[in-house]
């Protein structure tokens, strides 16, 4: 009787991607969203309030952006 052999697994080597935000885009996120928290963070026309999370981290990535961190270009 011939026995079989399991077959050997294959490595799949998947390519790592690099990060999509550096951490100094994360740090401006981070600012903006403690400020929005305590109230303190305005947008830029009307002055008004931010209290939506997902506009705190615009306004972060959108500093980021400014000062050059590694952020993606937005989409249009």
């Amino acid at each position: 009787m011939a026995t079989k052999k399991p077959a050997a697994k294959k490595s799949s080597a998947k390519k790592k991607s690099a990060a999509k935000y550096g951490p100094a885009a994360g740090k401006s996120v981070e600012r903006e969203m403690h400020a929005m928290h305590e109230g303190k963070l305005k947008s830029g026309r009307s002055g008004k309030t931010v209290t939506n999370s997902k506009q705190a981290i615009a306004i972060g990535l959108s500093e980021a952006r400014k000062a050059g961190a590694k952020v993606p270009q937005k989409k249009s």
